[in-house]
């Protein structure tokens, strides 16, 4: 065949084929990010769902070696908050405990033992839609701020001439943090996020990797058509400047969850006085008993000091 018998066909026509092929894949593409989105967005909402559900509990009667009583008292979060009350002898002061997220008072008996051995009386309650208090959903300190409020004027009518401290851990610190300032002598928190935003995505990091940031950001717009809150309103740093009693500040030194440089930032926004610990080698885990001697070595050197 010669070159001359080789149709050429109309001007445009292979420049129109081509654009028709680029138009069909850009489609196909888009088609499929978008159904790559929509099953994140399901995912994410059904995950999400999860973490904020309620996490009822059976939490039983007291355990002997704190020698604690049962109470309940009202929160403005809508609950009816369970919770114990140890009372020692010659108190030094009164110490109240707020646990983390999705467990209840019985995360903080290690802790008051020790703390009651050493002639503290303890008070701890289960934040509302924990253990034995009831609620629709966990609110990441959005309704547990009042709880905090609640229970620590329980203490004051309990303890009514004795120093008051706080130990909030995780969602205990947040919902603290969040209720500030408070009239009281002494705080302690663990393992608490400056923002929410910045929780969800250390945290959605921590198991996708680079790969996190579109699925963090579709939890993070769950927060208002979910709860009802804005992420805003979320932001425990914006309160640490106001504490206005000695803070103890301690966190895990490889927590991906809150991570050593925002505590570190967190630490340095806080007035005098103040102490951080940043514990070496240990994760988003309970820290008192990774590291139990040397916990509770610091923490009554701190309280001594704060709640003479």
């Amino acid at each position: 065949m010669k070159l001359a018998d080789i149709k050429t066909p109309p001007d445009g026509s292979v420049l129109t084929l081509q654009y028709s092929r680029w138009w069909r894949f850009a489609i196909l593409i888009s088609c499929g990010l978008f159904l790559i989105f929509a099953l994140g967005s399901i995912v994410s909402w059904i995950v999400a769902g999860q973490l904020v559900a309620a996490t009822p509990n059976y939490v039983g009667e007291p355990p002997l070696e704190i020698q604690a009583i049962s109470f309940t008292i009202a929160s403005e979060s809508g609950s009816e908050l369970a919770g114990w009350h140890s009372r020692a002898e010659e108190s030094k002061g009164v110490v109240v405990l707020f646990h983390g997220l999705g467990e209840s008072r019985l995360s903080m008996v290690d802790r008051a033992t020790f703390l009651f051995e050493a002639g503290y009386s303890c008070v701890m309650i289960d934040f509302q839609a924990h253990g034995e208090s009831p609620g629709e959903q966990i609110t990441v300190g959005h309704l547990e701020q009042h709880d905090v409020t609640a229970t620590i004027e329980f203490a004051r009518s309990q303890h009514p001439d004795e120093p008051i401290a706080v130990i909030g851990v995780s969602l205990g610190g947040v919902s603290t943090l969040l209720a500030s300032p408070l009239n009281i002598d002494a705080m302690i928190l663990e393992s608490v996020f400056p923002t929410i935003k910045a929780a969800i995505h250390n945290r959605v990091e921590a198991r996708l990797g680079y790969l996190s940031i579109v699925p963090a950001e579709i939890l993070l717009f769950q927060l208002n058509p979910r709860l009802g809150i804005a992420a805003e309103s979320l932001r425990p740093v914006d309160h640490i400047s106001a504490i206005g009693c000695p803070l103890f500040l301690i966190s895990g030194s490889k927590d991906q969850h809150t991570t050593a440089e925002e505590t570190q930032q967190m630490f340095e926004l806080a007035h005098d006085p103040k102490q951080l610990w940043l514990v070496d080698g240990a994760e988003h885990v309970d820290l008192h008993t990774f590291q139990m001697q040397e916990y509770e070595r610091k923490v009554l050197n701190f309280l001594s000091q704060a709640m003479m």
